[in-house]
């Protein structure tokens, strides 16, 4: 196979720290990984696991150990846009297919930065709201 998508893990759960939420999941991602290193070495391993700014780069470190190529492991953060996505179509009453918001940054806290200026229907929110916004977008993980 030349791609593995893995979507695995525990949400991150009400005064959970990132911690302890990495220490949970990188055990998950880790006994995956390890598989796709010896059945599929080949593959590009997407991971979606959070706080994936902190598992990709040690899943990518085991790899590297086995002697594969730590390029393979990357992570999917297409997250934080769809909450951003979420919270506006939830304030502009549409549905959130309708909604772009691109996200720039890292996948943790201040270092995530929505752009609602790209999207036109975020236009519709009052500026003191998209301010919230950014705040909600970057703690809802």
């Amino acid at each position: 196979c030349s791609l593995v998508l893995v979507a695995a893990g525990m949400p991150r759960k009400p005064g959970m720290t990132r911690d302890h939420l990495f220490k949970v999941n990188a055990d998950i991602a880790k006994g995956i990984v390890e598989a796709c290193a010896k059945f599929c070495p080949q593959a590009v391993v997407a991971l979606i696991v959070n706080p994936i700014n902190s598992i990709v780069p040690a899943m990518a470190e085991l790899y590297k150990k086995a002697g594969l190529d730590p390029k393979k492991i990357v992570g999917v953060t297409t997250l934080d846009c769809v909450r951003a996505n979420k919270f506006v179509s939830d304030i502009v009453g549409c549905h959130p297919s309708n909604v772009e918001v691109p996200v720039i940054g890292g996948h943790d806290g201040i270092t995530i930065m929505p752009v609602f200026s790209q999207e036109p229907m975020a236009a519709r929110i009052d500026q003191s709201a998209l301010e919230a916004l950014d705040k909600k977008t970057q703690d809802a993980g």
